[in-house]
C-alpha cells in the first residue's frame, strides 16, 4: 500500500510523530519551558570566583527531608580560565562559603524552592559518591541532563570545578514537582 498523501497523516503507514507541521501543527518544547511557566524552575550560580591553588569551586544543592518534591536537574554549566576538571557527586558535605537563595526563573514569581544551596571553595568532604567527571579546557562547559538526574528528598548533589589557581563559574538549574 502506497502513501497516497504528500504529507503523512496519522492513518498513513509512514506516519511519524511531528513529521508534518503543515497538516498537524504542534509545539514541541523542553520540560524546562513548562516548569518555568509553572514557576517551578530554579537556578543557583557561583558567579565568577577566584579559586586558590589546590582548591575547587563548589556548588551543592540539597533537597531536605520531607520536602514533598523531587529536584529534576536540567543542566550544569559554567566556565574556567584554565584547564580543570568538573566532578559531580551524590551526597557529601560542602562547608563554609555562602548560602545563596535559589532564583525562580519566572521573573517576578514569588514561589520559592524547597532546595537549599551552598557555594564555597575547597573540597567536598564526608562520603560523596562520584558519578560524573570530565576534563575541561579553558572556556565554557555544559552538562545537560534535561531532568534525567533526580534528587529526591533527603539527598544532595555537589559540583566541584578545579583544582588549581583558576577563575571559575558554575551554575545549576532544576525544576521541582
Amino acid at each position: 500500500m502506497t502513501n497516497s498523501s504528500v504529507f503523512n497523516s496519522e492513518n498513513s503507514p509512514l506516519y511519524i510523530l511531528l513529521n508534518n507541521r503543515y497538516n498537524s501543527p504542534a509545539i514541541v518544547a523542553p520540560p524546562e519551558e513548562d516548569a518555568a511557566a509553572s514557576g517551578r524552575f530554579f537556578m543557583v550560580t557561583s558567579a565568577s570566583t577566584a579559586v586558590g591553588g589546590g582548591s575547587n569551586l563548589l556548588i551543592q544543592i540539597t533537597n531536605p527531608n520531607a520536602s514533598g518534591r523531587s529536584l529534576y536537574i536540567s543542566k550544569i554549566s559554567g566556565g574556567v580560565s584554565a584547564a580543570a576538571t568538573v566532578n559531580l557527586y551524590s551526597g557529601g558535605t560542602v562547608s563554609g562559603g555562602t548560602t545563596p537563595t535559589p532564583f525562580n526563573m519566572q521573573l517576578g514569581n514569588a514561589t520559592t524552592s524547597v532546595a537549599t544551596a551552598r557555594v564555597a571553595t575547597g573540597s567536598v568532604s564526608g562520603s560523596p559518591t562520584l558519578f560524573y567527571t570530565s576534563l575541561l579546557a579553558a572556556g565554557m562547559f555544559e552538562v545537560v541532563f534535561t531532568g534525567g538526574l533526580i534528587v529526591p528528598a533527603n539527598r544532595s548533589v555537589a559540583i566541584s570545578v578545579g583544582t588549581g589557581s583558576i577563575t571559575a563559574a558554575a551554575n545549576i538549574s532544576w525544576w521541582e514537582f
